[in-house]
């Protein structure tokens, strides 16, 4: 989960300090770009799914792209683990 937690920080960081020419900036920058990737990896990851190709490489897009989705809209990935933590008592 390190890598998990990497990306996270890499995120933020980004979001203080904004880089030229980087990809996760644009995306920050760009709340309805980030929400077409958003839409667009998922439905890759489905298709991936069903055809059973490609399936992890797929699942990382998906991962950072939402990451990325909820940094731009101020929605703190520890806020929606400790949503999942009271779901499950």
């Amino acid at each position: 989960m390190n890598v998990l937690n990497d990306l996270i920080k890499l995120v933020r960081e980004r979001k203080e300090k904004p880089i030229e020419g980087s990809y996760t900036n644009r995306l920050l920058n760009d709340k309805s770009l980030s929400k077409a990737k958003v839409l667009e990896e998922i439905n890759e990851l489905i298709e991936s799914v069903e055809k059973d190709n490609n399936k992890i490489h797929e699942s990382a897009d998906v991962l950072y792209h939402l990451i990325v989705y909820l940094e731009a809209n101020d929605i703190k990935i520890e806020d929606v683990m400790d949503e999942l933590k009271k779901r499950r008592k």
